[in-house]
């Protein structure tokens, strides 16, 4: 009779744990939470370091000549109205078609 009682204690005291472990708010939901909410701090991180870098650019446009005059010769390819354009062109490229 005593075993019996002890193993439906011991059953009780299981099913009882049972949620603690693997229920909807146990411990390894905990966990995995934690694990994706370190996840998002390092995501979060990363963006707030992008946002900064984007914004010191925004000013540097807004207030600085120089950041808008680098972006016109590097991406649109402009030169000043005093300026000389050189272009050197390889040729190395025409030989290896068959071209002389």
């Amino acid at each position: 009779m005593m075993r019996l009682l002890g193993l439906v204690l011991a059953a009780l005291v299981l099913l009882i744990q049972y949620p603690l472990w693997f229920g909807k708010g146990g411990w390894l939901r905990v966990w995995e939470v934690e694990q994706q909410i370190q996840g998002q701090r390092e995501i979060n991180r990363q963006l707030r370091a992008r946002n900064n870098a984007l914004d010191a650019e925004v000013r540097d446009l807004k207030t600085g000549l120089d950041a808008i005059e680098e972006r016109a010769r590097s991406e649109l390819g402009m030169v000043k109205h005093d300026e000389v354009f050189f272009q050197i062109v390889d040729e190395a490229p025409l030989r290896e078609r068959g071209k002389p």
